[in-house]
């Protein structure tokens, strides 16, 4: 049997097509995904409920014939199973008992994350047991960064100034927070290939934010250590990285880390992107407001990209996830230019 386009591009063994898929395929936008939402209730319920939580992954796929799905989740179900509280607020977002010490970092409970997490595994039981043999299931996380961020600013934030100054006032207690969590993301990630999933995202959504000096310490090097515990286990499994904002650094990222390919935001023009990381598969990146847009906008920015990249080493998304405003349309004729694209055009 052929393997699936996802494999193929992300294993550099030059697929038939260029594969695509869209992060945050699923989500608002989709009137389908709100009456699933509506009667789960609360979002960590529904993150929770792997009845719910495979229907929704699957209704973007259904809908726009997708190479991929990706996990229905959230990053901070890690933080949430290891014994931060974690709550979603209406139109607000994430909100977090703020971590702010050692003492802190002590009270999480590694011990039993798995157990804890057990639903998402069974999730992706389910995404795997309702696509067919060409369609690749991708299971994720938040690179340790990210989700620290998180934890340690309690909700979202601009400039995520409290983690980053707790890295210089107290380098050894927020290395050790850094650690757990690359540690737990390894357990997490590990589960889900073990119940499924045949590749990995990491998102790293506010590397950008690190400076120079500390983004090879708390981006670099955890990613690094994650990529090497998981193909220790799974040595052909391809890792997927999303260091938001890194820019300049794609190439030291690409280099250092060991992971298969990366994703690209809407700042990076891919051809750049193909010179400063020549030896990893890229993925990537219409701007979402431009699917806002849709039109003739859209499928010129959509041309762009796919001119500027071998479709050998190129599977097609976003430069960040869909916007709820998303217009579904626009969306589907998105995926019927990826599908009837060819390459010269």
């Amino acid at each position: 049997m052929t393997e699936k386009p996802l494999l193929q591009t992300l294993r550099r063994m030059g697929p038939s097509r260029r594969p695509f898929w869209f992060m945050r395929q699923a989500g608002r936008y989709l009137p389908e995904y709100r009456e699933v939402r509506a009667e789960a209730g609360d979002f960590l319920a529904l993150c929770y409920n792997p009845k719910l939580a495979a229907e929704v992954t699957l209704q973007p796929w259904r809908r726009f014939g997708t190479d991929a799905v990706i996990l229905f989740a959230d990053i901070l179900l890690v933080p949430d199973a290891l014994g931060q509280k974690v709550a979603y607020v209406e139109g607000d977002g994430p909100r977090l008992e703020p971590l702010r010490d050692a003492a802190g970092v002590a009270k999480l409970q590694l011990e039993g994350l798995e157990r804890r997490l057990a639903p998402v595994f069974e999730t992706v039981a389910k995404i795997k047991a309702g696509v067919d043999e060409k369609t690749a299931v991708i299971g994720f996380a938040g690179a340790p960064w990210t989700v620290v961020a998180y934890m340690v600013e309690g909700g979202g934030s601009v400039q995520f100034a409290a983690p980053r100054l707790w890295a210089y006032r107290d380098p050894p207690a927020f290395q050790a927070l850094i650690d757990v969590i690359a540690e737990a993301t390894v357990r997490y990630l590990a589960a889900q290939v073990r119940a499924g999933a045949e590749v990995l995202q990491l998102f790293d959504t506010w590397a950008g934010l690190l400076a120079a000096s500390q983004f090879r310490q708390y981006c670099v090097e955890p990613t690094r250590k994650i990529v090497r515990a998981l193909k220790a286990e799974f040595p052909s499994l391809p890792i997927i990285g999303f260091p938001k904002g890194a820019n300049a650094v794609l190439g030291d990222y690409a280099r250092e880390t060991g992971v298969d390919a990366i994703s690209l935001d809407v700042q990076v023009p891919p051809a750049v992107a193909a010179t400063l990381a020549p030896s990893v598969a890229l993925q990537g990146n219409l701007d979402p407001l431009a699917v806002v847009a849709g039109g003739e906008r859209m499928t010129g920015e959509t041309g762009q990209i796919l001119r500027a990249i071998p479709a050998a080493r190129h599977v097609f998304n976003l430069g960040h996830g869909f916007l709820p405003e998303t217009p579904p349309a626009h969306v589907e004729a998105l995926a019927k230019m990826l599908r009837e694209w060819k390459q010269g055009e």
